[in-house]
């Protein structure tokens, strides 16, 4: 949620770079091709394109959409070119293949230092693929910034924000400073729709920048396998088995059946 405030005019030029990802949709089943048909828009992170496009229609300024993967990410970038973001860049490289977070956030982080200097980055809060929500974190200490996770609200200062997140049941607030990185909660910032406008312009007008790694001046050995910590050996579907029975009775029966049970079973001595 955004709060409006009076701003002063010297924090109109405000740049947002947002990072967003493309993830294959539907559950693996074997050999998985990322490609335009099975890619699409992290769902954590069309909150993120929501919170950028209202800040900057209270405060003015840019916004970059920025993603790491193959050829067919860039019609995520589309997506979010369709829903008004000013920018687009796709780092696309075959030395990234088996980027885990670690290496991933490096490829970012060396990305955002090539754009124009940001007064905010924005990230999902995590992805619906891996659920580590590690990049955001992770790209924010490669840079040195300061970070707030799972922001609900934003108020906006001189030279700041005033924002708030709710974790393990506690209501925090935090004053930051420019430049910050924030990942956004989904809750408070529901996605616009892209308008047929939107969509006409994205796909005929604008234009996607694609960087590799010489752009970004990295070496293969940061990135990719040989940049990576951590790699991930399967993925499957797990299959819940599960039965119910109703015990019969009074209730009393009925618990002293139920501890009976989960004591045979070992669950409780």
């Amino acid at each position: 949620m955004i709060n409006r405030i009076i701003l002063s005019a010297e924090i109109m030029s405000h740049h947002i770079i947002v990072s967003i990802k493309s993830i294959v949709s539907g559950p693996p089943d074997g050999l998985v091709l990322h490609s335009q048909e099975t890619g699409e828009m992290n769902i954590f992170d069309r909150p993120v394109l929501e919170a950028a496009l209202r800040i900057r229609e209270e405060i003015g300024g840019s916004i970059t959409a920025m993603t790491m993967g193959p050829e067919a990410s860039k019609y995520v970038l589309f997506e979010a070119m369709a829903m008004g973001v000013d920018r687009s860049v796709l780092i696309s490289d075959p030395a990234l293949a088996g980027s885990d977070t670690l290496a991933t956030s490096t490829v970012l982080a060396a990305g955002v230092s090539k754009l124009p200097p940001a007064d905010l980055l924005l990230f999902g809060l995590r992805t619906s693929d891996s659920d580590t929500g590690h990049v955001g974190p992770q790209v924010s200490v490669l840079l040195g910034l300061p970070l707030v996770t799972g922001v609900r609200t934003i108020d906006f200062m001189e030279n700041g924000l005033k924002v708030v997140r709710i974790i393990d049941g506690f209501e925090e607030s935090f004053e930051v400073f420019y430049p910050s990185v924030l990942t956004i909660h989904p809750k408070e910032f529901q996605p616009r729709d892209a308008r047929l406008a939107g969509i006409e312009t994205a796909f005929v007008d604008d234009e996607i920048e694609i960087w590799d790694l010489s752009m970004l001046e990295l070496s293969p050995n940061r990135v990719g396998d040989p940049g990576s910590g951590t790699r991930v050996r399967a993925i499957k579907t797990l299959a819940r088995e599960r039965s119910c029975e109703v015990l019969n009775g009074e209730m009393e029966e009925q618990a002293d059946e139920l501890v009976n049970r989960l004591v045979a079973s070992g669950l409780i001595g």
